[in-house]
């Protein structure tokens, strides 16, 4: 009897009833979720490692990245920064003076300079003031003295042959000195340390038609403020110093001198 009854249990599980000449179903014990899906709890853990290790795999790389690119910015040298160039306030400009003519200087022996042409009137300290004498032997032989000639416009100047200046103003000289002629006009041209022997062929040369004298030791030049050459003086009637300019002139300074001396006389260049 017991092993038909385990043999029922076996097939059919189902136990016979003695009593009621029945069989009574044996209760099976319900099955786990494991049991009912074999491998289910394996199934559903795999993806999930698998995903959480993709996500992990990517935070670690984005970490190395971020890493990397921390590295390289800091071997790169840094740019400097452009800084603006600190300006000030402009002020208001000045205006510019007129240039006048600077002087060309040429030496004199024992180390005075010659020079070229200034404005007139020139700040001269005679000018205002009555001429001081003047007595100088001339080429011709004969003495040249400022004080024979008052009473005429004198236009005097201070020269040299070692003096380019000098030189290119004896033609103009020459021109006014015939062209006014009959106002009375005289020309007297100095020459400054120099001896006869020097200036008489230049002055012959260049057709010199006034007095011309010598000044071989520098005194009267001296006397006359002439330190640098050439200089020029327009003496009025009265012997009074109107004008002074250093030299070398163009034909409008020399009228404008002469202006000084000759009243009432249009001047041409």
């Amino acid at each position: 009897m017991a092993l038909f009854r385990a043999r029922c249990i076996i097939r059919c599980g189902v136990a016979p009833d003695r009593r009621q000449g029945t069989r009574v179903r044996a209760a099976r014990p319900r099955p786990t979720c494991a049991q009912r899906r074999p491998g289910g709890s394996r199934l559903r853990s795999a993806p999930m490692r698998t995903f959480a290790a993709i996500a992990l795999g990517l935070v670690v790389g984005a970490a190395a990245a971020i890493g990397l690119a921390v590295a390289v910015y800091s071997l790169v040298p840094a740019a400097p920064v452009p800084r603006a160039a600190a300006t000030s306030t402009p002020a208001a400009l000045l205006p510019t003076p007129t240039p006048t003519a600077t002087p060309t200087a040429s030496p004199l022996p024992g180390g005075s300079t010659a020079a070229g042409p200034t404005r007139s009137p020139s700040p001269f300290p005679l000018v205002g003031l009555p001429a001081p004498p003047l007595i100088a032997p001339g080429l011709d032989g004969a003495t040249i003295d400022l004080a024979t000639y008052r009473g005429k416009p004198v236009w005097l100047v201070f020269t040299g042959t070692y003096c380019p200046a000098c030189r290119d103003e004896y033609p103009l000289m020459n021109g006014f000195a015939v062209r006014y002629a009959e106002t009375g006009l005289v020309v007297l041209a100095i020459h400054v340390k120099e001896d006869a022997a020097t200036v008489k062929p230049v002055v012959e040369e260049l057709n010199v038609t006034f007095p011309v004298g010598l000044d071989a030791d520098g005194s009267r030049a001296a006397t006359w403020d002439a330190a640098s050459l050439p200089v020029h003086y327009w003496i009025d009637e009265a012997g009074i110093v109107r004008d002074a300019a250093l030299g070398g002139l163009g034909p409008e300074q020399m009228a404008r001198g002469m202006a000084t001396i000759l009243p009432g006389v249009t001047i041409g260049e």
